[in-house]
């Protein structure tokens, strides 16, 4: 279910079912021996959409690989942001990447359905970033999961899959509790009564 805050600005009703933070998994492909997206890793991801009630959703999006176990075995990538959308439903979207990648993207919110096709509109890199020219995103809500997948170009690279995953809506601990706090003449003394 998607949750609408009180406080949320309301040109950003649109990107409600984006807020919160979410947790999961995917594949990532790394540049290996054969080139950039030959080697494949899996990869966690937590990311959160966020918003102060002002007319954007602030972005940060942490990923690191995993391997065959599911542990964490490095950081892959470090991105953050800021969203935005106007009447006509089209999203913009500043980006920058911890690998020395400054990015605008553009795109929209698909008519009757929670989906997000977005595409970069000006790539700045560092002297150190790796070579890379553009890309595009989508990014869905379905059955209550947040999934996305993203493509990129380099020089002399066309436009491949370069990253999808499935993220799945983390629990805020702090509401849990409140929760409690507030039931807390309903609660049992003994946590076993819950079963009886």
């Amino acid at each position: 279910m998607i949750e609408i805050p009180s406080d949320l600005h309301p040109d950003l009703v649109p990107l409600a079912f984006l807020l919160g933070s979410w947790q999961g998994a995917g594949v990532a492909a790394l540049d290996g021996r054969d080139g950039p997206g030959s080697d494949k890793c899996n990869f966690g991801q937590e990311v959160t959409f966020s918003h102060d009630g002002r007319d954007f959703l602030a972005y940060v999006s942490h990923t690191w690989q995993l391997d065959e176990q599911g542990e964490k075995v490095r950081p892959l990538e470090t991105e953050s942001g800021f969203w935005r959308i106007d009447s006509e439903r089209k999203v913009e979207v500043v980006m920058i990447r911890d690998q020395g990648v400054a990015e605008v993207w553009y795109g929209e919110l698909a008519d009757q359905k929670p989906q997000i096709d977005l595409a970069t509109d000006a790539v700045a890199r560092t002297a150190s970033a790796p070579e890379y020219s553009g890309g595009k995103r989508l990014y869905g809500y379905v059955n209550g999961d947040l999934m996305w997948v993203g493509e990129r170009s380099a020089p002399g690279v066309p436009l491949q899959p370069y990253m999808s995953a499935q993220l799945k809506k983390a629990v805020d601990l702090r509401e849990v509790a409140k929760d409690l706090s507030e039931r807390e003449g309903d609660l049992p003394d003994d946590g076993i009564a819950f079963f009886k």
